[in-house]
Order: structure tokens, then sequence, then C-alpha cells
């Protein structure tokens, strides 16, 4: 990390912290910042942005973590389909924050209902933030992380602010990695 990269190709990101969809034009120099959950936080010239997992190749990122990853998904095949659903949720990160937003906290509810041969998983998050920009982006990232889960059609991601999220919420697991204990 914090590697000065190049990318090879142009690239659709996201502005970090209001939210934008922005294009990174082949050939801009960013910085890595971060890599979690499959999506990489870069420091550009104009400010931190997020790329997503699929455009690694041109971040000429090494894709050995993506077998380590693929090693876990096989393991977690045959798990209870909440495990895997959990495990999805594990996978999402504010992009600003080491931690990923079940130990942080943010996961308030999440519940799998079966109607009609129809197995939909809802869940009540919230951010560290109110006014944070990021927040659609992180809500669409859970949701689409939670529907690759076989067996699950739908998933649906509301935001919720009721009760303020504080620091006492953050996992033992998810204070050691901020250093807080």
């Amino acid at each position: 990390m914090n590697e000065d990269i190049t990318l090879s190709r142009e690239v659709n990101a996201v502005q970090i912290p209001s939210g934008d969809s922005i294009t990174l034009p082949a050939g801009t120099p960013v910085v890595v910042t971060q890599t979690l959950g499959g999506t990489y936080t870069v420091a550009t010239s104009s400010g931190l942005v997020r790329i997503s997992s699929q455009d690694t190749d041109a971040l000429g990122v090494d894709l050995e973590e993506k077998k380590e990853k693929d090693a876990e998904a096989t393991r977690l095949k045959d798990a209870p389909v909440e495990e895997q659903v959990w495990h999805q949720l594990k996978q999402v990160f504010d992009p600003e924050i080491p931690v990923d937003i079940v130990n942080l906290g943010l996961v308030y509810d999440c519940a799998i209902t079966e109607e009609d041969g129809k197995r939909s998983v809802n869940i009540k998050m919230t951010l560290t933030a109110p006014g944070c920009g990021m927040g659609p982006v992180i809500a669409a990232d859970a949701q689409a992380r939670v529907v690759t889960v076989d067996g699950i059609d739908e998933a649906n991601v509301e935001l919720v602010w009721d009760p303020a999220w504080n620091q006492d919420m953050i996992s033992e697991e998810g204070k050691m990695k901020l250093g807080m204990i």
C-alpha cells in the first residue's frame, strides 16, 4: 500500500466523501491507501476515490487476495445461508475506515424472510455520520454482496438513524483493528 500506481486504462470511480461518480482517465497517477472488502480507496490529485474490484487490472493489483477469497467462498458454500449473508456483510467497508460495517456496529438488523418461494434479506443499517455522502454507495455495496449468496433472491438495505451510532457499538475485533484496545 501507499505505492504510486499509474492506471493502465480508464476507470469509473466514486469520489469520497461525496459519493459522486467520476471517470479517471488512463495514465492517472494514484496511491492505494486501503484495500478492504474487494474495493480500493486511492488518493488522486483531486482527492480520495473508491475503485471497485472489477477494475483491479487497471491498478495492476496482485490477484493472490482473490484466490484466498475464492477459497473462503468455497468453504462457505455449504454453510447455512445466514452465515453466508453475514460473511458478505463483513466484506463491506466504509472507504475511510479499515473495519467492516458489521464490526463497526453499523448493521442493526439482518432478517431473512421467505414469501411465495422467494427468499429476501432485509437489512437495517446506519452510518457513522448522517451526512456521509458514501451512505448510498455503502448500502448498495451491502445489497450487491448479499444477493450473491445462493438462495437469496432479493436484498433490501434501509438506512436508519435511530439509535444514533456511537463508538461503543464497535465490536472488540473492530476496536482492536482501530487500535482502541
